[in-house]
């Protein structure tokens, strides 16, 4: 696998995303910005041409160098047909032909695509009942504990690990909803995470990515460092919606969700840039915690049988 297999690895994970053919205008904006994010170039003409099926994957896949570049592939493709939910039937339907395309037969992959869909299948639960009044000093350390675990797992070498950082994300939501005494579901979570930008195809594709990226740099927890590269590259990203999204959550609410959409999003803004300033703080932290994830755990997590 080298570095010309990226525009190629990150083509299928384009069509992947747009395999349920019901990507929303919000969900456009996300992977926009994804793709820009990871500099690729000629992005919205790639997106273009894998939202109008102008691209043939039989054709793309023999751009693909070697094996690794392959199963690679798989991989992230599997990752975003799962992201947010199990992979339905035209997400099936792709990742199958996608596997005949590569030459992949089903029992290699079948371990890899049973845990993809356990991953996905991970509901955020808590324990204890819903109790008002939480203090505003222990919303904060929650929230920010939280984005340090979701900017951890963004190193994890696992590439499923990418599944469970939106689950990790609507956990904290959910959370914080039950300490102002909110009842909530999946959907309206995941509606406030789209609102603000949060899509759960976009990240697992710049997580995944960035995975890649990093590994052509000398190792996926190697030359972790500040500034545009290493760390920030993917860790950094992941902290800062986080953060910002536990804080849009409390502020929601607190207020009884009488915010509009455009202060959600102005807010969520805000503590982004809050959670830049924050994130060289904390990164030695971030990347010292990484070190003890591992996936069953980080799904007992969000399961609420632990605490993570």
């Amino acid at each position: 696998m080298n570095e010309n297999d990226k525009r190629p690895i990150v083509t299928i994970a384009l069509m992947a995303a747009l395999a349920d053919g019901e990507e929303t205008p919000a969900e456009q904006a996300q992977l926009r910005e994804a793709m820009n994010r990871l500099d690729i170039k000629d992005s919205d003409g790639l997106t273009q041409a894998a939202r109008t099926g102008h691209l043939d994957l039989a054709q793309v896949v023999q751009s693909l160098s070697d094996d690794a570049a392959r199963a690679y592939a798989y991989e992230l493709a599997l990752v975003v047909c799962n992201a947010g939910s199990p992979a339905n039937e035209k997400e099936q339907a792709f990742l199958n032909d996608l596997r005949g395309a590569l030459g992949l037969g089903s029992t290699a992959v079948a371990q890899l695509e049973k845990d993809a869909a356990t991953l996905a299948s991970a509901a955020p639960t808590v324990s204890g009942s819903a109790s008002s009044g939480a203090a505003d000093s222990d919303l904060e350390q929650m929230i920010l504990q939280q984005a340090m675990l979701a900017g951890a797992v963004e190193l994890l070498p696992d590439r499923l690990a990418n599944l469970v950082i939106l689950p990790l994300q609507l956990r904290l939501v959910y959370q914080i909803g039950r300490k102002y005494g909110q009842q909530l579901d999946a959907n309206q979570i995941k509606d406030l995470a789209g609102t603000l930008g949060i899509g759960a195809a976009a990240q697992a594709i710049e997580g995944v990515v960035s995975k890649l990226v990093r590994g052509f740099a000398g190792g996926l927890l190697g030359g972790i460092v500040g500034g545009a590269g290493g760390l920030a590259a993917g860790a950094a990203v992941t902290f800062a919606s986080t953060y910002a999204l536990g804080h849009v959550a409390q502020r929601y609410y607190a207020q009884n969700r009488k915010l509009s959409t455009a202060d959600l999003r102005q807010l969520f803004q805000k503590f982004q840039e809050d959670a830049r300033g924050i994130f060289p703080r904390v990164q030695n932290e971030i990347q010292t915690r990484a070190k003890t994830l591992n996936l069953p755990g980080l799904l007992d997590a969000i399961r609420g049988s632990s605490p993570a």
